[in-house]
């Protein structure tokens, strides 16, 4: 990896370009729809992102996890192009098209384990999420759903519901689904709660001869990027097999390469019953999907599932185009070299910043996590925003995670170079020093 790079201007404030759009913005957008930067894209090539003003930034966001392959891959471009010059769209419960079934074919050859397979797709994660709950209980014919502290899994009423995070997600927003049963995540770093005394918990607040689903982050995305104790997963699916619960895996954020491998769960062995996939699925393009196994996946009958844009072929070409570039380029071997490289300045940080508690993560997808105090490990939430801004300002985009806001978490592209990543690595770094020197 390259280490010296040149430093970036200061960035801070808008163009002049930019704050005409937010001034039209401010007149015919609600108040809610807010964004990190504060400047107008107006293009982007694999983790560079140019504004209307001209000005460059590195993107470590990736849209919040939708480039894997990067901003506007030409092989992802050119697809686009020429199905939508054949068409644009069809409703598959009207018409079923090619791309669908091949998208379908290509996802159902990465998924491990022995059992047969099938997809449906949807638009969004949360669509991914919903559907793979009611097919769990159309197959169980149970109703109690398992979720987690820290989980994620979207924002409609169910899946707002089995998202953790109050604020902004769910506060005044109830009244929420029933049946959702929340259980602590065994964290290494905060609370390494082992097996028996999680199912202990379980069996006090709900029967598991209810339970239709347990729904799992194998990796927590929004909740800070939280590795699971050795070991829980394969207690999960144990526990699953042993009283009849469809274990389902949200992989919306984890899965399509970023942690080294195609699915995030293939680190521990497990084979759930239902994965969720969307975000890089289709480079950002609105698919989402289900890929379960049959015997679970075919419980609901014709029509029970399904929707007017899900599957939309432009989507899926974006998908194929998505599983070539992976292929191709090599980008899960790439998300191994990322993540080493991550692994490694992150610890050197840890070393030299008293600011960062723990250095986490799998492949490409890893996080620092920020607290005041080492022996309290109290959220540092104030400093890890100054922390954001800080690289902001000096054209690095940066993703801020967690319970209390104190996790900054990679979803960079994987097609990032050595020298971009290591000045988005440089730029942090700086941050964290001025936000700690600041602290004192």
């Amino acid at each position: 990896m390259i280490n010296q790079v040149k430093e970036l201007n200061q960035l801070s404030g808008r163009g002049p370009k930019s704050e005409a759009l937010y001034a039209r913005k401010e007149q015919v957008l609600p108040r809610a729809i807010s964004s990190l930067a504060p400047f107008m894209m107006k293009e982007g090539r694999g983790a560079i992102i140019h504004d209307v003003d001209g000005r460059r930034y590195l993107d470590l966001t990736g849209g919040w996890g939708c480039l894997n392959v990067g901003h506007s891959h030409p092989k992802v471009v050119q697809a686009v192009q020429e199905q939508a010059a054949r068409y644009l769209h069809t409703d598959c419960s009207v018409v079923m098209h090619e791309p669908y079934i091949a998208l379908a074919e290509r996802l159902v050859g990465y998924a491990p384990g022995p059992r047969p397979k099938r997809v449906a797709f949807f638009n969004s994660g949360a669509e991914a999420v919903e559907n793979a709950v009611k097919i769990a209980r159309y197959h169980t014919r149970r109703r109690a759903i398992v979720v987690f502290e820290g989980a994620f899994h979207g924002r409609t009423l169910l899946t707002m519901t089995m998202t953790h995070k109050a604020s902004p997600y769910k506060a005044h927003f109830g009244p929420f689904a029933s049946d959702i049963y929340r259980l602590p995540y065994p964290n290494p770093y905060r609370n390494p709660i082992s097996t028996r005394q999680w199912e202990r918990q379980l069996v006090s607040l709900v029967s598991p001869a209810e339970v239709a689903a347990i729904v799992v982050e194998p990796i927590q995305g929004e909740g800070g990027f939280v590795v699971p104790s050795d070991g829980f997963l394969a207690y999960l699916r144990q526990l699953c097999d042993r009283e009849g619960i469809v274990l389902v895996a949200d992989e919306v954020q984890s899965g399509m390469g970023r942690t080294g491998k195609f699915f995030a769960h293939e680190h521990f062995g497990v084979e759930p019953d239902l994965v969720c996939l969307g975000k890089s699925l289709a480079s950002g393009l609105p698919l989402s999907g289900v890929l379960g196994v049959s015997e679970v996946i075919d419980a609901v009958g014709d029509s029970g599932i399904g929707g007017t844009y899900v599957g939309n072929p432009i989507a899926c070409v974006a998908g194929l185009a998505v599983l070539d570039v992976i292929e191709d380029e090599k980008l899960l071997e790439r998300a191994q070299i990322i993540g080493r490289y991550l692994q490694e300045r992150f610890s050197e940080m840890q070393q030299r910043y008293p600011l960062v508690g723990d250095v986490r993560g799998l492949g490409a997808m890893q996080a620092l996590e920020f607290v005041s105090d080492r022996q309290s490990k109290e959220p540092a939430g104030a400093q890890t925003a100054q922390i954001v801004q800080e690289a902001l300002d000096h054209g690095v985009i940066i993703a801020k995670a967690g319970l209390s806001g104190n996790v900054i978490r990679m979803l960079l592209p994987l097609v990032t170079s050595d020298a971009e990543l290591a000045e988005g690595l440089d730029v942090l770094e700086q941050a964290i020093k001025t936000v700690s020197s600041s602290a004192r």
